[in-house]
């Protein structure tokens, strides 16, 4: 079954939110497959909002996470727990907002464009899973709102 999203290409970002997620929503609803999941999440996201580089990295062991699906430039396979954005999301459990990536400590820079992040933890039976990486190859440019959103979205996959 093909599905095209519907996105107001003028709305603000909060408009584009309120769109995609019940359109998410629907791509998802039926399919028990997380890969396949978090597959269209990423196009979804990709296509509606415009990131960058938007994936998912998969809790692989007690101290690693592994690259899942993504859309965007090629990308780093592994990271460990506490290291980068992701890393550190994962051990905190917590979303990270990173509004210039040079300033993080410890950045793992697998795109030179990548300037901003956000960072989200998957979290299923009280258990990060997963974690949603998304880059923009602008400064400063998520916040609060983005968070939200995103949040909401994780919540599809617990």
């Amino acid at each position: 079954m093909a599905d095209d999203l519907i996105i107001p290409t003028t709305a603000s970002k909060k408009e584009k939110y309120q769109s995609l997620i019940p359109q998410i929503e629907g791509l998802l609803m039926g399919e028990d497959n997380q890969v396949a999941n978090m597959a269209n999440i990423c196009a979804a996201l990709k296509e509606g909002m415009n990131f960058f580089w938007v994936g998912f990295y998969l809790v692989d062991s007690s101290d690693e996470l592994v690259l899942g699906p993504f859309q965007g430039p090629v990308a780093c396979s592994r990271i460990k727990m506490g290291k980068g954005v992701c890393g550190t999301s994962w051990e905190k459990e917590e979303t990270i907002i990173v509004p210039d990536v040079d300033k993080f400590p410890g950045h793992i820079a697998c795109s030179s464009a990548s300037r901003s992040e956000i960072v989200l933890p998957v979290i299923k039976d009280n258990q990060v899973v997963a974690i949603l990486d998304v880059d923009s190859d602008r400064l400063d440019a998520f916040d609060e709102e983005d968070a939200r959103f995103l949040k909401q979205i994780t919540h599809f996959l617990a």
